[in-house]
């Protein structure tokens, strides 16, 4: 990405980056690249070794091998890989005095259980894991108090952004690419919900390089990070998609929400308003907006992500890890029919 010498940063920095070599890694790698930072990964070596092979790598563990980050000094270090406390404690503690800020990624999932809408950055997440929330619950928590260890060791240098869903090339998960790629191949989707349904979401090229631009002017702070920057229901949300990759395919809606449990649908980001999940949906991400977080329209993350899907191999096409086959979706439409006389 050209910015031009206008919108050049302030000045070089270098920056360590935890992990690097998973999804927004890479994006925020390359973005601070053309921006002309410096880069130095630490990682295990195991995922992509080969992605950036100019860069200097240091090779360890978050759990049991950090040494080879001591005695180094950087500006600022991204935290892309840890949701255990434990890890950020150590590398926080490591390196207090050895970097000017601190970057951890973490999640709105500190929010749940999702019991209100429009939960903004001054909502005091959960601290203690509950049973019945079970891996929901445990995610948030673990989240919440990485994000407390990153203030403690770091104070107003610590930085902490929040993602909603990440969309875009590269998403392993499949969750955004499966609409896309069902609207695609299918002559007929299942339409979740109602289409008032509220969905957010941001594309992995927004967000990380808003979180380099956040370094690049010394921002510290919590921030939610999420779009579209208007309330967008999934209705809106299918049909734009659908409109952007050239998609026919009728969209049956199904508002019976045990039914759809029933055949155990999913197909975020569309989250079944209620309960624990009421306001998943809803988080405020004004504050990101505010100071700087730009977001690109769902039709260009749906082409780019449905391009990127099929560029990939044959095998892994066929593998789609999220939303349902086309078979469970055709018996899903069939049994929804049946049932309604349609």
């Amino acid at each position: 990405m050209d910015d031009g010498a206008e919108n050049a940063p302030p000045r070089p920095l270098s920056i360590l980056v935890l992990g690097g070599t998973g999804f927004i890694g890479p994006h925020q790698v390359q973005f601070a690249l053309d921006r002309g930072h410096s880069v130095t990964l630490f990682n295990r070596g195991q995922s992509a070794p080969d992605m950036f092979p100019e860069l200097e790598t240091i090779i360890g563990d978050r759990e049991t091998d950090l040494e080879g980050l001591r005695g180094r000094q950087w500006d600022a270090v991204i935290d892309n890989s840890a949701t255990n406390p434990e890890w950020v404690r150590a590398s926080t503690r490591l390196l207090a005095d050895a970097a000017g800020r601190y970057l951890y990624i973490s999640s709105t999932g500190v929010y749940y259980p999702y019991l209100t809408t429009g939960a903004d950055e001054s909502v005091e997440p959960l601290l203690e894991k509950t049973e019945e929330g079970g891996m929901s619950s445990s995610y948030g928590v673990d989240k919440a108090r990485s994000e407390d260890v990153v203030e403690a060791a770091f104070g107003q240098r610590g930085l902490v952004v929040r993602p909603h869903f990440i969309a875009g090339p590269g998403d392993a998960t499949d969750r955004f690419t499966s609409w896309p790629v069902r609207l695609d191949d299918r002559p007929e989707v299942v339409a979740p919900g109602t289409p008032e349904d509220p969905v957010q979401y941001v594309d992995v090229r927004d967000l990380t390089s808003w979180m380099i631009r956040l370094l690049e002017n010394d921002v510290g702070g919590v921030f939610n990070a999420g779009g579209p920057a208007q309330p967008q229901g999934v209705g809106e949300f299918i049909r734009r998609v659908a409109t952007a990759i050239g998609s026919e395919a009728q969209a049956t809606w199904i508002d019976d929400l045990d039914f759809l449990r029933e055949h155990r649908f999913s197909a975020v980001p569309w989250i079944p308003p209620e309960g624990d999940l009421l306001g998943m949906a809803t988080v405020n991400s004004d504050k990101a907006l505010s100071q700087g977080l730009t977001l690109r329209p769902v039709e260009e993350t749906a082409r780019d992500s449905l391009a990127w899907f099929r560029g990939q191999p044959e095998e892994r096409q066929a593998d789609l890890r999220h939303g349902p086959s086309p078979e469970a979706e055709a018996e899903m439409l069939a049994a929804w029919k049946a049932r309604t006389n349609a």
